[in-house]
């Protein structure tokens, strides 16, 4: 009789292989389930699907999110500038709601009273994946085998896991395995652990797979424009090329930063559990919408408004998704912060990719009327009064005159070096 039925996220590699055929040995009826955010292997479904029946799955399910993994997360990461300890674009986290969202509804339309993941027991992910699956079914159990003494303590490493395939004719790639771990969506590609442990050793030049070595790029650049309507994409024109659908969108985006060597970074980030951890990042795509954004704002955003989004609520959404905070109410209340903020945000940013750069060429904007050339010219007074700037400053310089008489008087003068 079974122990009752597991939904499991399931990629086909070794170790959820290993964790299907260990669920089934343990008693369980288990429903596989992939979720399809762009990632290469993805595109190989047959062979996923015919793999996880031959161990036992009782079925496969493989979603296609890629479309609202883009317009759900990544273009709302756009309008807020999302961004994790200054340097990371957040492009493993903003996969992780999409995928327990589809998890938990291939889970409820299957009739499972359990999900299970691979993720391991010192990670973020297992923290993102089990706080969604409690706030989208609280009924749902959890099964972590990478946190169950009996199965860590029979895995102890890459060996045990093989070994164990071997004894349950589990097929494993003949490829040799790559010194590190990889993890992939249309928005980007980590890479982890193995060598990259070592925070000093520069990574291998083949294990970068979204962007071209900047010095292997072409010697001429590619200029292209982005459009935005109220902080969304809405086209990108190369050359003749336009695209306006989401997804075309960002590939092509991601085909220039490819192409240009844009989007890398490694880094040491702290995770939500604490640890430390060196990662390598390439986000070709991302890292280009960002700074064009970033570009219009500055043309057609209120300074004040800015700086308040820039404080509150950039911070709190790039955290709230980091730590898996993503079915939350603060999650709700700060985006839509973000969405308001975005009223103006409407114009096209011309822009050039070269040799691991991306350089604004130029932006423009109907929806704002915050930039006046006549304003800005050097060469005009029509409408200003040089002399009311006498004013603001003396009004500005009131309590600055005062901090200087106090230091003078405490025997700290401002001029004393």
């Amino acid at each position: 009789m079974s122990k009752g039925r597991v939904c499991l996220a399931y990629s086909g590699g070794l170790d959820t292989s290993i964790i299907l055929k260990w669920l089934v040995l343990q008693g369980y009826t288990v429903v596989c389930f992939l979720a399809d955010v762009g990632q290469a292997d993805a595109a190989d479904a047959a062979a996923i699907e015919k793999k996880a029946l031959l161990l036992g799955a009782e079925r496969m399910v493989i979603v296609d999110l890629q479309r609202i993994f883009v317009e759900q997360l990544v273009f709302r990461a756009v309008q807020c500038n999302a961004i994790y300890e200054d340097r990371y674009l957040l492009g493993t986290s903003l996969s992780r709601p999409v995928i327990a969202r589809g998890q938990v509804q291939v889970a409820e339309q299957f009739n499972c009273q359990f999900v299970s993941h691979g993720c391991t027991g010192k990670g973020n992910d297992q923290v993102r994946f089990e706080l969604a699956f409690k706030a989208l079914n609280p009924s749902l159990q959890v099964i972590a085998p990478w946190r169950l003494s009996e199965f860590y303590d029979r895995f102890r490493g890459r060996q045990d896991l093989l070994k164990f395939a071997a004894e349950n004719h589990i097929p494993v790639s003949s490829s040799p395995k790559a010194p590190w771990s990889m993890d992939e969506n249309l928005v980007h590609c980590s890479y982890e652990a193995g060598i990259l442990e070592d925070p000093d050793r520069t990574p291998p030049k083949d294990l970068w797979k979204m962007t071209l070595d900047p010095l292997d790029t072409a010697d001429s650049p590619t200029e292209f424009s982005i459009h935005f309507e109220k902080g969304l994409l809405v086209k990108i024109v190369l050359g003749d090329q336009e695209a306006t659908d989401s997804i075309d969108l960002f590939k092509l985006l991601n085909k220039i930063g490819h192409d240009n060597g844009v989007g890398r970074i490694d880094i040491v980030e702290t995770r939500l559990v604490g640890i430390k951890s060196r990662g390598c990042y390439d986000t070709p795509g991302l890292t280009i919408a960002r700074l064009a954004h970033i570009d219009l704002e500055g043309l057609v955003m209120d300074s004040h408004v800015r700086e308040l989004r820039d404080q509150f609520v950039t911070r709190a959404w790039s955290r709230q998704l980091y730590n898996g905070m993503y079915f939350s109410p603060e999650r709700e209340f700060v985006e839509n912060s973000v969405i308001f903020s975005q009223r103006n945000v409407t114009g096209q940013v011309r822009m050039m990719a070269y040799k691991g750069n991306v350089y604004v060429l130029g932006r423009s904007s109907d929806a704002s009327n915050l930039y006046s050339e006549q304003d800005a010219s050097m060469d005009s007074l029509e409408g200003f009064s040089p002399s009311d700037s006498t004013g603001f400053i003396e009004i500005n310089a009131l309590r600055l005159k005062k901090f200087g008489l106090q230091k003078q008087k405490d025997g700290q003068p401002l001029t004393q070096i």
